[in-house]
């Protein structure tokens, strides 16, 4: 009698610690779709992010570029780059500067799924603080947003997203190095 009962007990060990192992080497998309119904961060989380605003501001030590976000912040990509162009077509953009930032959002959109734009910020703005000189939509094509932000000397720069409204944040120093 003992012997049949520690058989049972290890039986449904056995199958309990299969059936977890099992779950374990799902596939994620399989894990998911068994779900009874999604959180609200899921359904966030899958719908591609809109860029719907950009602005910035000067401060006493530093200038700021802030890229307001509805959805989630997506991977983001901040770049010096040699030039400013216009992503698809490849002109270069017309903001003057010396030293250029390429800010990418993806996956990211700046349109709804009619194609309407949602962005209402400035496409092409001259900017006259202290390092920034101008900023530029450059790109919302193929699941990237794109942004140029021009500056006359070599940008010492932070970036980091927030949260609560979403939105990402590029802090760039007054402090030559």
């Amino acid at each position: 009698m003992i012997h049949a009962r520690l058989r049972q007990i290890v039986a449904l060990a056995s199958g309990a610690l299969l059936a977890a192992c099992l779950s374990f080497a799902a596939p994620a998309s399989a894990a998911t779709s068994t779900a009874a119904a999604p959180t609200v961060a899921a359904v966030t989380q899958s719908q591609t992010p809109l860029v719907v605003n950009a602005r910035w501001g000067g401060h006493a030590t530093y200038d700021r570029i802030v890229i307001d976000l509805q959805g989630y912040v997506p991977e983001v990509t901040v770049t010096p780059v040699p030039q400013l162009v216009y992503d698809g077509s490849g002109k270069p953009v017309p903001l003057a500067g010396k030293y250029f930032l390429e800010i990418r959002f993806n996956p990211a959109a700046a349109h709804d799924d009619a194609g309407q734009s949602v962005y209402h910020g400035p496409k092409l703005q001259k900017i006259y603080l202290s390092k920034l000189k101008g900023i530029a939509l450059t790109g919302d094509y193929e699941g990237y947003v794109t942004f140029g932000a021009a500056f006359d000397t070599v940008p010492y720069y932070r970036a980091y997203a927030l949260h609560s409204p979403e939105r990402f944040v590029v802090d760039i120093s007054h402090v030559t190095r």
